[in-house]
């Protein structure tokens, strides 16, 4: 019962039923945005590896076929050694045989600060050249359930001759 009292979201099933009907009887304005800022840090073949790719995939120009597993941290900070918040935990893989796009289906997980325990979860096109770029946000658990928003991604760093890549996240969600 601690974590309850802790995170305030019920995880019985029968609290969660209760707690779902009582937020169908309101009304959308009573819903929550959250913004947050951090950055996603993407370190290739340490945090980001390919777990499969295409018999084309090497000599494709936008590596159509690749698909890799992530476990990226998520930082406050651009620096790789600024304080992780949480982790970006996925797949993506190379989509388009015209320009370096991935398909991306990732949670993030908040370890730390007052968003600890809780998830987004994000899933959608990113066209991984274009500076800036959006992705939707189409749930969450945690602090964050029933969660919709975007996310706004920015080019902040890539390193080309690593293959390290650093992004920054700037999130608008509405929740309960």
């Amino acid at each position: 019962m601690a974590f309850l009292v802790v995170f305030g979201v019920a995880d019985d099933p029968k609290e969660v039923e209760e707690w779902f009907h009582k937020i169908t009887n309101h009304h959308h304005h009573e819903q929550k945005v959250t913004k947050l800022h951090f950055y996603f840090q993407d370190l290739a073949g340490v945090t980001a590896m390919v777990v499969a790719q295409s018999n084309t995939t090497s000599t494709s120009p936008t590596y159509f076929g690749a698909t890799l597993m992530m476990d990226n941290p998520l930082t406050v900070g651009p620096s790789q050694a600024s304080k992780v918040i949480g982790r970006a935990q996925g797949l993506y893989g190379s989509s388009s045989m015209e320009e370096p796009c991935d398909v991306v289906a990732m949670n993030l997980i908040f370890t730390h600060g007052p968003y600890n325990g809780s998830t987004l979860t994000v899933l959608g096109h990113n066209p991984i050249l274009h500076p800036k770029r959006e992705m939707p946000i189409i749930g969450g658990t945690g602090v964050f359930r029933l969660a919709r928003g975007v996310s706004l991604l920015n080019t902040y760093s890539y390193d080309f001759t690593v293959g390290n890549l650093t992004v920054e996240y700037n999130v608008i969600v509405e929740h309960y």
